[in-house]
C-alpha cells in the first residue's frame, strides 16, 4: 500500500520535507505509523506528543490507514 505523509511545523523539519510518499507491505494503524516514524526519524521520540490525522480527520490509535490515504503528522502546539 502507498500513502502520502504530510508534515507541519517541527514534523516538517524532522522529515526534511512537507510531504513524502511511502509504500508499506500491509495496512497500518495509527500506532504502527507512529512506531515507523519514530524508527525511521528518531527525532520524533523527542516530541512530547504528536497526533495523526487520516484524510483530514484526527485519528484514534486503532484507526486503520489504507492505501491511498493521506496521513498528516500534527506536532504539539504551544499557545500563549
Amino acid at each position: 500500500m502507498t500513502i502520502k505523509i504530510l508534515a507541519f511545523g517541527i514534523a516538517k523539519e524532522i522529515l526534511g520535507d512537507a510531504s513524502i510518499q511511502r509504500s508499506f507491505e500491509q495496512e497500518l494503524n495509527v500506532v504502527g505509523i507512529k512506531d515507523w516514524l519514530e524508527t525511521q526519524y528518531p527525532r520524533f521520540k523527542s516530541l512530547s506528543s504528536f497526533a495523526i490525522a487520516i484524510n483530514g480527520e484526527y485519528a484514534k490509535p486503532d484507526s486503520i490507514i489504507k492505501s491511498g490515504d493521506e496521513v498528516a503528522i500534527i506536532p504539539p502546539v504551544s499557545g500563549g
